[in-house]
């Protein structure tokens, strides 16, 4: 054996006896932490200086600090605790070791963005992850879908939820419902034009006879939101001229704001309520945001709760 190999495997072995004390060190560290209840304290908070000491085997460092991650929440999870303070420094250095772990981001988004005791109650931070995660992997689609989650669920941003929707949408392989949802949540966040654009792109585009017929319903009540309002100024613009509260449409028929009593597209009545107009059957018209009867909430499509279905 010549010189020059006995000097290659030589390092070589030095670099294995290396990495597997840093691995022993890791496993030691992680029995200590399971004994002390997991102590909120990192030996090496940095995920530059982790991937440095990886020695090149980051995909190997990046699977074990997954499992650290794993331990971490469920041994808090199980104490019912109110505070994860390491949960999401060890998950930047999980997905810094190895970008492309995408369970990293779609299980750590919802440990981070779940409110105490179920996680860290966290939303913005969860945000954040899978933020990166998309960055990282800009053909994984599915991590919109949690984006758009954690937006509507627990940052109750409709606007942005729907904003994620659509540009996972547009990544190749997406599923159809992406750009629904998208052009559901636009509706509910009150963005009329962006809700009528997207709702005829998908009745326009779509094959499937059930998301054609969802976006025409959908279509008619936008329409139907538009009328209402229309009628609702008129209403108050009477009240303001006549000092009196218009009791019904032929009142306002017959004063000369109306040309005749107005009704909505499937040919019911409109209604005045105490000066406010109301939809005479709203259940014949689903996904109306306006002229709904006191206590009636809009009826809207929630991104799907536990997973992608």
């Amino acid at each position: 054996m010549s010189s020059r190999t006995k000097a290659s495997v030589g390092v070589g072995l030095l670099l294995l006896s290396c990495l597997s004390l840093s691995v022993l060190a890791l496993r030691i560290s992680d029995d200590v932490r399971e004994r002390t209840i997991l102590k909120e304290a990192l030996y090496i908070p940095s995920p530059k200086a982790v991937k440095a000491l990886s020695l090149g085997y980051t995909g190997l460092m990046a699977d074990l600090y997954w499992t650290r991650v794993v331990q971490y929440f469920g041994g808090k999870h199980h104490q019912g605790a109110e505070q994860y303070k390491l949960l999401a420094p060890l998950l930047d250095i999980t997905t810094t070791l190895d970008p492309h772990l995408l369970v990293a981001y779609e299980f750590g988004s919802i440990f981070l963005a779940q409110r105490p005791p179920e996680g860290a109650g966290d939303p913005e931070a969860a945000a954040a992850l899978v933020k990166k995660g998309i960055r990282e992997n800009p053909e994984a689609w599915r991590l919109w879908y949690h984006l758009g989650f954690i937006y509507f669920e627990e940052l109750h941003d409709s606007k942005a939820a729907s904003a994620a929707f659509l540009e996972g949408s547009k990544v190749p392989g997406a599923l159809p419902w992406m750009q629904v949802m998208a052009a559901a949540l636009a509706q509910h966040a009150g963005e009329a034009e962006t809700a009528r654009y997207l709702w005829t792109q998908i009745y326009n585009s779509s094959e499937n006879p059930d998301i054609r017929a969802n976006a025409a319903k959908r279509l008619l009540a936008l329409r139907v939101d538009e009328e209402v309002e229309r009628l609702q100024s008129v209403a108050d613009r009477y009240r303001r001229e006549t000092a009196t509260l218009p009791e019904s449409f032929l009142q306002l028929v017959q004063a000369g704001y109306l040309p005749g009593v107005p009704v909505d597209p499937l040919g019911n009545p409109y209604l005045l309520v105490d000066g406010r107009v109301q939809v005479s059957r709203p259940n014949s018209l689903p996904f109306i945001t306006k002229g709904l009867p006191p206590g009636q909430k809009p009826s809207i499509v929630a991104p799907p709760k536990g997973g992608i279905p």
